[in-house]
């Protein structure tokens, strides 16, 4: 779908959408047709039961004088914030592919105190509901396809709203990047071939370094490698830099588990629903994704994405319940359930990314643990943190982006459950507080840097439409850390 934005438009066909407050205020461009159509609009409003409140909707067939072929009325209610406007172009999306519309006219001129900032909200939500991924159907008919070709956002200063929408843009490319990744199937995308995929932001000006077996077994990270010895892929460890800011400015890092298959190891998982394995690697697929936007928008940061590619195959290499590994920290392992790999996974890349690059803090994205999905369902990502201003500013991200998360506790007594007596620690707690004793496992290998989890293992795949977020991979992550990047650590 192409988006334009204009200061006006005479659309000659598809649907016109303009604004209406709460209690049947019209905003100016509903004014207009309303006067020319002899008050066509008045009369639909007062024949049902809309009255412009936030999420109502009120479909006109064109009165006399408007060429389009439909009006479509929507709420404002008292006005709306950033989520709001995306919200509403996002809800668009659905119903004008419904109707088989090809273009579509929207009118923003209300609703809002910065109506540039709204039209591009507006158009970012179109963009982002309009996803789909869909390179392998190859039986779908005309009237399945989505029909919306063009819209055009209607705004005075319709410049303003073009400047405004380019970092808006750079953020959808890298959400749509994610849920690429995350919707490929496993044949498709394994560690080789997802590292592949992040090489190509070097056209971006990202540098890319791919660090194979052999460059990982030098560095000691026996945790990573030994997830991935059941498969016949090889594991990677992906390094993406962006430098946004001044040279020697300490960098941000944000480091993701990218298991591009887990069927469990020799802990096999039970098999319904173990298709969905494929998307293991989220955390990782947000890291990539979230590089692209900030490097596409040219974020004014300096930025170290690291991301663990591996596959979880029970062969007769696997590695096996009860074997001890070292990683790269020089700590030992001995290992309960093999299904507990991914934190094995971050223990490497964690300890290599502090190590080598010295972050100003690091946060990691994991589809860690089903225990989260237990305590927050898929609303909200848990997170753990060894940093109150660093927690502060995710979950005041989340609550600007609407991808919102939830601290959770971290605490010496969950700790003691790692213990046991063959090596520095195991790599599971036992059933209670899974997702704790995953974060304190974790929390061994960030050497006191300033450090965040983030378990998305309830957010990273959706099985119903949202606003802006269509059925199937969500990129959750991706505009809560380029929002938690942009309001705080950027210099200009």
């Amino acid at each position: 779908m192409k988006i334009s934005f204009a200061a006006s438009a005479s659309p000659k066909s598809g649907a016109i959408v303009v604004g209406v407050e709460e209690g049947c205020k019209l905003t100016l461009a509903a004014q207009e047709i309303d006067k020319q159509s002899g008050g066509t609009l008045s009369r639909a409003m007062k024949a049902s039961r809309f009255n412009g409140k936030k999420g109502q909707s009120l479909q006109v067939s064109a009165p006399n004088g408007v060429q389009a072929d439909r009006v479509i009325l929507v709420g404002l209610g008292k006005g709306l914030d950033e989520q709001g406007f995306q919200a509403l172009g996002g809800g668009l999306v659905p119903a004008l592919n419904g109707a088989g519309d090809k273009d579509v006219a929207v009118f923003v001129d209300g609703g809002a105190d910065d109506l540039p900032a709204a039209a591009a909200n507006l158009a970012a939500g179109m963009q982002l509901r309009s996803y789909r991924f869909d390179k392998y159907r190859t039986q779908e008919t005309a009237d399945q396809k989505p029909s919306l070709r063009k819209a055009t956002v209607v705004v005075d200063n319709a410049a303003a709203a073009r400047r405004a929408f380019k970092p808006l843009a750079a953020v959808v490319d890298g959400v749509t990047l994610t849920r690429d990744l995350v919707s490929e199937p496993p044949n498709v995308l394994y560690p080789e071939s997802f590292a592949a995929e992040a090489a190509k932001l070097s056209e971006l000006g990202v540098k890319v370094e791919i660090l194979n077996e052999k460059k990982m077994q030098k560095l000691g990270m026996g945790a990573l490698l030994g997830v991935g010895q059941g498969s016949t892929r090889e594991s990677q460890l992906v390094v993406m830099q962006w430098n946004g800011a001044r040279a020697n400015a300490q960098p941000i890092a944000f480091v993701g588990k990218g298991v591009t298959f887990d069927t469990g190891g020799i802990s096999l998982k039970p098999g319904p629903g173990m298709e969905e394995m494929k998307w293991d690697m989220g955390g990782a697929g947000v890291v990539t994704g979230l590089m692209k936007a900030l490097a596409a928008r040219k974020a004014k940061a300096n930025v170290i994405g690291v991301i663990g590619l591996v596959e979880n195959m029970p062969d007769g290499g696997a590695q096996r319940p009860g074997d001890i590994v070292t990683s790269m920290s020089g700590q030992t392992i001995e290992i309960h359930n093999t299904d507990a790999e991914g934190r094995l996974v971050l223990a490497d890349a964690l300890w290599y990314t502090q190590e080598k690059y010295k972050p100003r803090f690091m946060v990691d994205l994991a589809t860690l643990t089903g225990a989260m999905i237990i305590a927050l369902g898929n609303e909200y990502a848990g997170f753990f943190s060894n940093d109150d201003t660093l927690s502060d500013n995710l979950s005041a991200a989340g609550e600007a982006t609407g991808e919102k998360v939830w601290r959770m506790p971290l605490a010496d007594a969950y700790d003691k459950l790692l213990k046991t007596d063959g090596a520095d620690m195991k790599n599971i707690g036992g059933r209670g507080a899974g997702s704790i004793t995953a974060a304190q496992f974790l929390q061994r290998f960030v050497n006191k840097v300033p450090w965040a989890h983030l378990d998305i293992a309830g957010v990273t795949w959706s099985g119903k439409d949202s606003a802006i977020t269509p059925k199937g991979a969500t990129a959750f992550g991706v505009r809560l850390l380029d929002r938690l990047v942009a309001d705080n650590y950027e210099r200009s």
